[in-house]
């Protein structure tokens, strides 16, 4: 798991830069950069949707996954429960608003996903260490702008990319290229709608659809994929 304790450590770094950095930069500039994430969430979201589309053999998995998904998360609808908890800190720069981007950000990426597996089954922890770059720099930024709140992502992260990790060493089998493919395209989708809402382009309620990570698996053990 050295790859996932690199991965945490350079978000926790990068959260305490950024918080430091948030007392010294106008507020415009704050503004910018969120606007500037806001633009690469949705580059990296569809860099890995085509990546995506151009590898899964079984598309109807991916839409049955999003449909299913969608109807079990309006249902738990967590998307309302985190609302609820957000709406303590209105008229404050939202900390739990910062929370749930970085966690989107930093949990639903290919990388932050095939990373784990590859390391539980080849012991390769490459992915880990290029995503552990790119979730440093993005945690200062996010930092800047919602403060050392974002330091609490790093340990949803680590549990996150354990629990992979852990759950990839003793389900080799479920796991296929297929599968992982799947999960880069859903991912991608949650990563370019997290873009979206970034730039108040629009209100998705992302939370509602991350069962739809699940389905994937459910599919593999019932041999449709």
């Amino acid at each position: 798991m050295l790859g996932t304790i690199v991965n945490t450590a350079t978000i926790l770094a990068g959260a305490t830069i950024g918080s430091f950095l948030n007392k010294g930069i106008e507020e415009r500039f704050k503004e910018r950069t969120i606007q500037g994430m806001g633009f690469v969430a949705m580059a990296i979201g569809i860099s890995n949707i085509s990546k995506g589309m151009g590898l899964i053999n079984n598309p109807m998995v991916f839409i049955l996954s999003i449909a299913i998904g969608a109807i079990l998360g309006e249902w738990i609808n967590l998307d309302k429960k985190i609302d609820l908890i957000s709406k303590k800190y209105e008229g404050t720069k939202n900390p739990v608003q910062g929370i749930v981007i970085g966690m989107v950000l930093f949990c639903v990426g290919a990388l932050s996903i095939v990373g784990p597996i590859e390391s539980a089954i080849r012991g390769d922890n490459t992915m880990l260490y290029a995503n552990a770059v790119l979730d440093g720099i993005t945690s200062i930024i996010l930092s800047i702008n919602y403060g050392i709140s974002i330091a609490f992502v790093g340990v949803i992260l680590f549990i996150w990319q354990g629990s992979i990790y852990l759950g990839a060493s003793v389900m080799q089998d479920i796991i296929t290229p297929e599968v992982l493919n799947q999960l880069t395209l859903i991912g991608g989708i949650f990563i370019l709608a997290t873009g979206i809402n970034i730039l108040g382009i629009a209100k998705i309620k992302i939370l509602n659809f991350l069962p739809a990570l699940f389905i994937p698996f459910i599919a593999r053990c019932f041999g449709i994929i």
